[in-house]
């Protein structure tokens, strides 16, 4: 919680035009420039258990999102800002998510649930499949994932489903998005959260808190699902 607050408190992008300040004892190690008019900030945190890694996003107006997945990329908790809530997973996983699966046999199915005070427990389905394609960005290789999701409250009702592909970095273990469509009760729509630069340590731009790439436009005020 102590981070989740240091996070909730980093100034708008608008007011903040020097490098983003993490909590004490936290190191990023690259900063993701994404089609959606979004910056990504993945680092570590000593006080963490081996294998955690957190996530922090921006907008144009400021965070976002931040988050934290183990080394088997399983959500271990989320924050989201634009909904105003926040989740954990819950014990005991039906099939937990697997990077490690993943990787080894192309294919990992997962159902599982978290928890919320805000909307209480939502039960997570899917998987996610290697294509077999590989694709390098700004001088990064990534692997093109398929995946499909549903999201399912406690009364047993969808209220969500998103599929699409996305990308692994298979060294740092997680998942970005890319080209996704969400139906929601209110119909459908597509986005592109596609990584566009990655910028490491001591390189122009890096933990920069303004996005760069798709700004301007007419964003969708649907406040929904963010992949960790």
């Amino acid at each position: 919680m102590r981070i989740a607050l240091a996070l909730a408190l980093l100034p708008g992008a608008a007011f903040a035009q020097v490098p983003l300040a993490l909590p004490q004892g936290c190191d990023a190690y690259v900063t993701i420039q994404m089609a959606s008019c979004t910056v990504s900030h993945s680092f570590t945190c000593a006080d963490d258990p081996e294998g955690v890694q957190r996530r922090v996003d921006l907008d144009e107006e400021g965070v976002t999102y931040f988050g934290a997945i183990d080394a088997e990329t399983q959500w271990l908790e989320s924050t989201h800002i634009r909904s105003g809530h926040s989740e954990r997973l819950a014990p005991d996983p039906a099939d937990p998510a697997s990077f490690t699966a993943l990787l080894s046999t192309g294919v990992d199915n997962f159902d599982f649930v978290t928890l919320s005070e805000e909307v209480g427990p939502t039960r997570y389905v899917g998987g996610d499949s290697l294509t077999g394609e590989t694709v390098q960005i700004d001088g990064v290789t990534l692997d093109r994932t398929r995946y499909s999701i549903r999201a399912i409250d406690a009364d047993g009702t969808e209220m969500w489903a998103s599929e699409g592909y996305e990308y692994i970095h298979r060294d740092w273990r997680m998942f970005l998005s890319g080209l996704s469509t969400f139906t929601v009760p209110d119909g459908t729509f597509e986005a592109d959260d596609s990584p566009v630069e990655f910028i490491f340590p001591g390189e122009p731009g890096f933990l920069s808190p303004s996005p760069k790439h798709g700004c301007g436009v007419v964003m969708s005020s649907y406040a929904g699902p963010v992949a960790p």
